[in-house]
């Protein structure tokens, strides 16, 4: 028999996101398989029922009917309790489990007996990199966060030269230079705003120069080995750390627009910005937090809302920044998930290969047991 691939309705509040598109439920036939799809899972994303019809898919109207026997299910955000529940023994899970904090939705995986991969867990080397939820979803987000700043921010961002006088353009300062980080730094350049942009990973200066925008770091000995061989972040000293909270705070002061990114897997995100540096900016400032979900990079921040100080400064904290462009951040990671399945899925048949190095790394649940490291730890 096929391959039976479920996917559910999103059911987290504000996700607007899915796992599958008429596009790929086509690939995912052509793998072998047979996809169910819950009523109105494509809805967020602009996609019909029909279309998934159209495409071969099986609409079904509810959870229970849709994850009925099914062998693997394919969410955006990890299982509800009562989706978990209704998965039979053994079923595939495979989802953003984001699985160092939902530990509850995790130890529910392992009494199902599920075997649950993580796909922010998926290793960044090159023959996953068509996998990456990490960098498809980042991109996204880094664009959104300057179209987000734009709209929050009370003036243009590049320069105009009117009859009536010069405006000046914006100017932009993004913390963190990952994936999101430099598709701001592209995004807002496009809009014509002045950049500058930080990172401890000495690697990423060049990349910052080739978008035409300025590095700004204090380029020590610390910075020059501040980046793991697996691409992330280290943390850095108390010391190295005073010394850039100094330069970044007489450098924040003058700009319009802050995006902080900085994210390091499995701890509470960094704060780059302290409650100080937000009071030293000029009102109408708009700083744009992308890692409020983890805690926030920016003093003050609060998940979900948008906070106005004291000195007329705006913290965006909007969560799940993809969401807010849901039909191509669904086409992205629903193709990331055709890809993974690849791996999964042999000549019409599960074929669950735990050594491959992608699978091992993502796998979180598998037996009845956690047996992902990091996360039992």
């Amino acid at each position: 028999m096929a391959v039976a691939i479920a996917v559910t309705r999103e059911r987290r509040e504000g996700e607007t996101r899915c796992a599958v598109t008429p596009e790929t439920v086509k690939k995912l036939i052509a793998l072998g398989a047979t996809v169910s799809v819950e009523a109105g899972t494509g809805l967020g994303s602009s996609i019909p029922d029909a279309d998934y019809a159209e495409a071969g898919a099986t609409v079904k109207p509810d959870t229970r009917a849709v994850l009925d026997g099914a062998d693997i299910v394919l969410k955006v955000r990890g299982p509800t309790a009562q989706e978990t529940a209704a998965l039979k023994p053994g079923a595939i899970v495979i989802a953003m489990l984001d699985a160092y904090r939902e530990k509850a939705a995790v130890e529910a995986l392992k009494g199902a007996n599920a075997t649950a991969f993580a796909m922010e867990f998926v290793p960044r080397i090159t023959r996953a990199q068509v996998m990456d939820v990490l960098s498809s979803q980042a991109n996204l987000a880094g664009y959104r966060a300057v179209i987000e700043a734009a709209y929050a921010f009370g003036k243009g961002f590049p320069m105009m030269m009117t009859a009536a006088g010069t405006v000046a353009a914006a100017k932009v300062f993004v913390m963190g230079v990952g994936v999101a980080g430099l598709q701001a730094i592209a995004t807002a350049r496009r809009l014509g705003a002045v950049v500058t942009a930080t990172d401890v990973r000495p690697a990423t200066k060049e990349q910052v120069e080739s978008l035409g925008a300025k590095f700004l770091a204090v380029e020590d000995d610390e910075f020059k080995n501040a980046q793991t061989a697996g691409g992330y972040a280290k943390p850095m000293s108390a010391e190295y750390q005073a010394k850039q909270a100094v330069l970044t705070g007489e450098h924040i002061k003058k700009q319009d627009i802050v995006i902080t990114t900085a994210l390091i897997p499995g701890r509470a995100a960094p704060v780059l910005v302290s409650a100080e540096q937000v009071a030293s900016m000029k009102p109408g400032s708009v700083l744009i937090d992308l890692a409020v979900e983890a805690g926030g990079n920016v003093a003050g921040a609060k998940a979900g809302e948008v906070v106005t100080t004291a000195n007329g400064v705006s913290i965006v904290g909007y969560t799940n920044l993809p969401g807010r462009i849901a039909a191509d951040a669904s086409a992205l990671y629903a193709r990331n998930l055709v890809a993974f399945l690849g791996l999964i899925i042999k000549d019409g048949t599960v074929t669950l290969d735990l050594e491959d190095e992608i699978l091992k790394a993502a796998v979180v649940t598998h037996g009845g047991a956690v047996v992902h490291e990091g996360v039992k730890g």
